[in-house]
């Protein structure tokens, strides 16, 4: 398998704090990217680590750095040149647990599969590269005409899912890790959650 963190992001609502990227947290004494890298390397010990990223302090041991080739809209996060069958998109600001590292990696599915809360997606496992390919497409070209006024993961998967682009609904291919992840989108998510993490 092969783990894709993606971490071009502009981060806009991060605003340099502290003077490091959001994916430079530090929990435990750790940065959050790097625990990402080190649990995907020790729960799966044949997996390849890739982190997106046109900054060079992304050269992370146990991963390569790619810089991808077009980075315009949120959706292109999942960078197109990348898209293969067998692999999995994690998002670099986020803090996963051992159990939800382990989880992502252990449960298999025959096309796609997203895993997260009610709020946020925070990986995607796909087997059938076209499957995915296919609704990452249907959600730019819907953003671009302007039906919708979002293009990220919860886009894809409601494409995917055939449900509604107006409200969050989970049906099938979902795996629920609710407690097993914290999402650091803002300075005020950091402060509100860096001293519960574990």
């Amino acid at each position: 398998m092969k783990y894709i963190i993606m971490a071009d992001g502009k981060g806009k609502r991060w605003h340099n704090y502290k003077n490091i990227p959001k994916h430079f947290i530090e929990v435990n004494g750790e940065k959050i990217i790097e625990r990402t890298v080190r649990l995907l390397n020790e729960f799966d010990k044949d997996s390849e680590v890739i982190i997106t990223s046109h900054d060079e302090r992304y050269e992370i041991k146990g991963s390569k750095r790619y810089e991808p080739k077009h980075n315009i809209l949120e959706i292109d996060r999942f960078t197109s040149e990348l898209i293969e069958d067998n692999i999995c998109f994690l998002y670099g600001d986020t803090y996963y647990s051992d159990k939800a590292i382990e989880k992502i990696i252990k449960i298999n599915t025959d096309d796609l599969l997203f895993f997260g809360n009610g709020k946020s997606i925070v990986a995607i496992k796909i087997k059938d590269s076209n499957v995915f390919t296919k609704h990452v497409e249907n959600v730019r070209k819907l953003y671009l005409e302007g039906k919708i006024e979002k293009c990220i993961g919860w886009q894809v998967y409601q494409s995917f899912q055939g449900l509604s682009f107006d409200e969050k609904e989970i049906k099938d291919k979902y795996v629920y890790i609710q407690d097993d992840t914290q999402d650091f989108n803002s300075p005020k998510d950091y402060e509100k959650n860096k001293g519960v993490l574990i």
